[in-house]
């Protein structure tokens, strides 16, 4: 289930950023080795639950709150 996959996938996200500190989308991506879409997803994911803020300066720049 599509749910699932991104409940999934926004745990994966979550357990990078907490070990490894603040990512750009690309390493994040990259290390994650997640689509755009999933890992846009997983953003949002995080996003709704207030537990990850973006800055989008010249990159997409993600870190837990």
């Amino acid at each position: 289930m599509i749910t699932e996959k991104n409940g999934t996938n926004a745990g994966k996200l979550w357990a990078l950023l907490n070990e490894q500190g603040a990512h750009s989308f690309k390493d994040a991506k990259k290390k994650l080795k997640m689509t755009n879409p999933d890992l846009y997803m997983a953003m949002g994911w995080l996003c709704r639950e207030e537990k990850v803020s973006i800055s989008d300066d010249a990159e997409i720049v993600m870190d837990l709150k």
